[in-house]
């Protein structure tokens, strides 16, 4: 009988048919293999890029806190400025003062820096504000910022440095129980401190 005759294929078909399954099994591994590097690598990819923007974004942390002391004195200079002011002189001193202080603010804006100064009677954010002070106000619901003593900055999102405020004095009886901070916004929870101090930072 002829090796190529229809009874041989039949004896070497189970043969066949396993080498096939096989080569199948193989070459479906190494499909999920390779769908596995390719999500290995495109996971590495984009953890570089955000590792990269976050150095970027955050490279300018430093000098950008060194810059907020020059927009504090500036600040200081504006409100320390007479009301009526006489002099041509010194009126366009004030005006250089304040498109100096202006032109700080926009370049602060242009690279993500953004001023924190919240409005009189805003509610205290503990993640935002330091409370400094608190005084009686009847004009500001109790908690709520009476005043900005120095504003804050946060860089992209990540506070450099909080708002100093002082706040409108709660009443005796509102604290929480257990001498916790007024200002924490919860009963004990991770943002409050234990002493009751009213200085809080985020």
């Amino acid at each position: 009988m002829s090796e190529d005759s229809p009874a041989n294929w039949e004896a070497d078909s189970p043969s066949v048919d396993a080498e096939v399954e096989a080569l199948q099994a193989e070459v479906n591994g190494l499909k999920e293999q390779v769908l596995r590097y390719a999500a290995e690598a495109e996971n590495t990819k984009r953890r570089a890029e955000r590792e990269m923007n976050d150095a970027r974004a955050y490279a300018i942390q430093k000098f950008a806190r060194d810059l907020l002391g020059v927009a504090d004195i500036l600040d200081r200079a504006m409100a320390a400025v007479p009301a009526d002011i006489a002099d041509p002189a010194m009126k366009n001193f004030i005006v250089g003062i304040e498109m100096t202080s202006k032109e700080l603010l926009g370049a602060f804006e242009r690279n993500g820096l953004k001023r924190i100064a919240p409005e009189q009677g805003e509610k205290f954010d503990p993640h935002k504000h330091q409370a400094m002070m608190e005084q009686p106000d009847t004009g500001v619901t109790p908690g709520g910022v009476v005043m900005v003593m120095q504003p804050g900055y946060e860089l992209l999102g990540r506070l450099i440095r909080p708002a100093m405020v002082a706040v409108a004095a709660k009443a005796a009886g509102a604290a929480p129980a257990g001498g916790g901070n007024p200002y924490g916004g919860g009963s004990g929870g991770e943002d409050e401190d234990a002493g009751g101090s009213v200085d809080t930072r985020a």
